[in-house]
């Protein structure tokens, strides 16, 4: 078999330019989608500089397409006149079956896509979607906790052996 017919994807991720790090923290993730997106040259050039931020962005399917809301992609400056709209929306790729799973337990009360992150794969810019239920500040806490033991346990394991 040839090296791209291995199927793991995490090995052809080349680089990760921008990571919503909150996102894990303020919803629960049950599900995760990688999508293309389609853009314009000027947009390619600025996230190839890491000028992108998806602290705001979220998915939306309408009319049996998927598309993402909120991100921001600082204007080329050697673009000129032909650059883009920082925060227009822009539309994800996806093929019809996944969409069909995918959007079917977000449209569900309570859940939403969330942008995880936008990576390079071979050279494609790519979007990794995923959906999640809100936590409460109770449940943040907790988790918080939770964590904070593990890693106490893991220091003095660490320590120990």
């Amino acid at each position: 078999m040839a090296a791209k017919d291995k199927g793991d994807d995490k090995k052809n991720t080349d680089r990760v330019v921008c990571r919503n790090r909150r996102a894990r923290h303020d919803y629960e993730i049950l599900d995760e989608i990688e999508c293309g997106i389609v853009l314009m040259g000027s947009e390619v050039k600025s996230i190839r500089n890491g000028k992108v931020t998806i602290d705001e962005a979220f998915g939306r399917v309408e009319n049996e397409e998927l598309w993402l809301f909120g991100a921001d992609i600082a204007e080329y400056p050697q673009a000129s006149y032909m650059n883009h709209v920082r925060k227009r929306q822009r539309k994800l790729l996806v093929k019809k079956r996944d969409l069909r799973k995918f959007a079917e337990t977000a449209e569900q009360r309570g859940f939403t896509l969330i942008a995880l992150d936008v990576h390079f794969t071979r050279g494609i810019v790519k979007v990794t979607l995923a959906v999640g239920k809100g936590r409460k500040e109770h449940d943040k806490r907790d988790k918080l906790k939770k964590n904070e033991a593990g890693r106490q346990i893991r220091e003095a394991v660490r320590k120990r052996g």
